[in-house]
């Protein structure tokens, strides 16, 4: 996926949210760092573009709530959660870049629980991959793309890599 495609595959999350969601005015976007995190200010600023709204936006951090953390590393990288607004009777709306086992999707769902009480938990990744190990889905998604659990999806963003672009490796 291109710059352009990947555009164009955001626009399309951003109406399809705005589609099933225009009645709730509770609308919140918590985007999963890193590349959640910048994919939720995206949509965010196109829903506000295409609804004249204002919407609360956040980023949470999972690490400490991932259940392989000590595998990936001694000591976690500890990114600050950033959710100035309350999250008590919203409806949020989860963004991920990659879908994969569900794990970091879990994961966030605890870090929100000790925040709030959401209305509802929502989920829009920009790939699904495949291969879940939890009872996870995404509610909105961007490109479905199977791999092999070997195979991997790397998600450059131009916030991050000077790029966006979505490449299978």
């Amino acid at each position: 996926m291109d710059s352009e495609m990947l555009e164009r595959v955001l626009t399309r999350m951003t109406h399809q949210i705005l589609e099933q969601n225009t009645k709730d005015k509770n609308l919140a976007l918590i985007g999963i760092y890193t590349g959640g995190a910048y994919l939720a200010k995206r949509i965010k600023a196109k829903i506000e573009s295409v609804e004249s709204v204002s919407i609360d936006c956040g980023a949470i951090d999972i690490n400490l709530y991932r259940d392989d953390w000590t595998m990936l590393s001694k000591t976690p990288e500890i990114k600050r959660t950033e959710i100035p607004f309350s999250i008590h009777d919203r409806l949020v709306i989860l963004v991920d870049d990659v879908l994969f086992t569900g794990r970091t999707v879990r994961a966030a769902m605890d870090a929100l629980m000790d925040i709030g009480r959401p209305t509802r938990i929502e989920l829009a990744v920009l790939i699904d991959r495949g291969n879940r190990e939890l009872p996870i889905q995404g509610d909105y998604i961007g490109r479905n793309v199977p791999t092999e659990k070997h195979e991997c999806i790397d998600v450059f963003l131009l916030e991050t890599e000077g790029v966006d672009k979505v490449v299978r490796c």
